[in-house]
């Protein structure tokens, strides 16, 4: 339990940042399941921009801490490849 004013802060502090973050991801996996879906019905045009709506959402859990950036990267590769292969 927090006893100095400052850890009291701190948690008071930990408890916004961690509802932001959990509603930042559920954003982008709500993104990466609309990809899914696009992929699973066969339209790639329907995929790709879908994937093209996800790519910033993504970018932005980088950069606010919330994914690495190598995960993140790895997504977009293996969605990308993906959508590609659906042209095969």
């Amino acid at each position: 339990m927090a006893n100095t004013p400052q850890s009291k802060k701190r948690a008071r502090q930990l408890e916004r940042r961690t509802e932001v973050n959990k509603a930042r991801r559920s954003r982008i996996r709500t993104y990466l399941r609309k990809v899914e879906e696009a992929i699973a019905s066969g339209d790639q045009t329907i995929a790709r921009a879908a994937l093209q709506a996800a790519q910033p959402e993504l970018d932005r859990g980088v950069t606010k801490g919330v994914l690495h950036k190598n995960t993140v990267a790895r997504k977009k590769s293996r969605l990308s490849a993906r959508i590609k292969a659906m042209a095969a």
